[in-house]
């Protein structure tokens, strides 16, 4: 019998046909699809940013669109616009780009506030307004963003409420030597991109995301999320702790990565591993310790060190 984990597992092993050695980075990306969030990744460009995303929805069967974010991109250049029919004379809407299963939102902080705004209701709600009519996104739905972090010119520093929007933030970083060396192996005749195959369809992927709700997480678990949050507001090096949201946001990551193992309940081991990934765009650090350029991946590593673990294993798995 074919579970949901094996599923998922040839779903990794189809990206990994175009995405060479970047398993936990896929593997986290695949933990925001199925949670229902999505994914900002900060990284340099060249280093397969595009291509993991469209192994993604080539994997999946699922429509992809793709948003160049650029100074002069207008709002309605991401959610659509109504175009008066002159034969019908009637209003007819043009979908944006955002009306797609997988949207790829590249270099998003190079287009202004307005435009980034645009996305605020398309990330929160999965829905976008149009001319005062609210309009549905398509299920599943799963934006990844693209930015830059060594080009400031011309750019526009995404908001802490838009920050917040994101389930997870990544970075590939660049590969070794051996890894690319497998790249030109690979690309020497043709791109895999090409012949990826697919493996999973979008109704199946909206089972497991459902499928992952019911994943266990323990009182004690949950405490402990809350008091690693907690943690965040009370740090001196941090001005704005996390949020609420946060808390929400780590639990349905845990949840999601403990399916993913193979697990019907959520341990501590999950939720400090994804930490990082999950809090440390949702704080805002103070002046004086960017100054000293401390990190917020610093300060998370910091309070995951002293904050108490739970280690009643019987509790942690109870139904």
């Amino acid at each position: 019998m074919v579970t949901s984990r094996d599923q998922i597992e040839k779903v990794i092993t189809n990206i990994e046909k175009v995405v060479v050695g970047k398993r936990k980075e896929v593997e986290l990306s695949l933990v925001a699809l199925f949670a229902g969030g999505h994914v900002l990744l900060e990284d340099v460009p060249g280093v397969g940013k595009t291509m993991m995303v469209k192994a993604i929805a080539r994997s999946l069967g699922a429509e992809f669109k793709r948003i160049q974010f650029t100074p002069d991109l207008l709002p309605s250049d991401v959610t659509g616009v109504s175009i008066f029919n002159q034969r019908s004379q009637q209003f007819e809407f043009r979908a944006g780009p955002i009306m797609a299963n997988i949207v790829l939102a590249d270099e998003i902080n190079r287009t202004s506030p307005k435009t980034q705004s645009a996305l605020l209701e398309s990330l929160e709600e999965g829905s976008v307004t149009v001319d005062g009519e609210t309009l549905q996104l398509e299920k599943p739905f799963f934006v990844m963003a693209t930015q830059n972090p060594i080009e400031y010119a011309g750019t526009f520093p995404l908001p802490e409420a838009q920050l917040d929007r994101f389930l997870i933030k990544l970075n590939l970083g660049y590969p070794t030597e051996l890894e690319e060396l497998e790249v030109l192996n690979r690309l020497q005749h043709h791109h895999p991109l090409e012949s990826l195959e697919t493996v999973m369809s979008t109704n199946e992927v909206i089972a497991i995301q459902d499928e992952i709700t019911s994943t266990l997480v323990s009182e004690e678990v949950k405490m402990y999320m809350v008091d690693l949050v907690h943690e965040t507001r009370k740090d001196r090096a941090v001005e704005l702790g996390v949020s609420p949201r946060g808390t929400i946001a780590l639990m349905k990551a845990s949840q999601a990565y403990a399916f993913l193992q193979g697990r019907e309940y959520v341990i501590p081991d999950d939720v400090k591993l994804l930490a990082p990934y999950v809090l440390a765009h949702r704080m805002t650090l103070t002046a004086e310790s960017r100054m000293s350029n401390r990190t917020a991946n610093e300060v998370i590593q910091s309070i995951l060190e002293h904050v108490n673990i739970p280690v009643n294993q019987r509790k942690l798995t109870r139904s």
